[in-house]
């Protein structure tokens, strides 16, 4: 399985890779509407070809409702599971009620592993 999300985007994306029946995506840093556009693009490419995305933000230090929009709507493309979620997007997650939508899980072994 290449061509899904195994191209470097510079600044908020990792190369993707296969795990188990999916594709994880990498992201980092600050993740808002000016620097989003990367993930939405790797996102929407893997759920085009996997059934199963995990999205690993162990790495993402802030997340803001742009953010959360993309996975909300990701959410509806395939199975996509959120993995090592720090305090900041905890707490996100939680004062909108997105944690009783997403699928979290507190590692990528987790997620790949675990149901929804």
């Amino acid at each position: 399985m290449t061509g899904t999300g195994d191209t470097h985007h510079e600044g908020v994306v990792g190369d993707g890779r296969p795990a188990g029946a999916g594709w994880v995506v990498a992201a980092r840093g600050e993740l808002d509407q000016d620097t989003l556009a990367p993930l939405e693009e790797a996102l929407v490419a893997a759920a085009d070809r996997h059934r199963l995305v995990v999205l690993d933000v162990g790495s993402v230090t802030f997340g803001d409702s742009s953010f959360l929009n993309l996975l909300l709507r990701v959410h509806r493309l395939t199975a996509l599971r959120i993995a090592a979620p720090g305090e900041q997007l905890g707490r996100l997650f939680a004062l909108t009620g997105a944690d009783t939508v997403l699928s979290l899980h507190p590692s990528v072994e987790d997620a790949v592993g675990g149901g929804s």
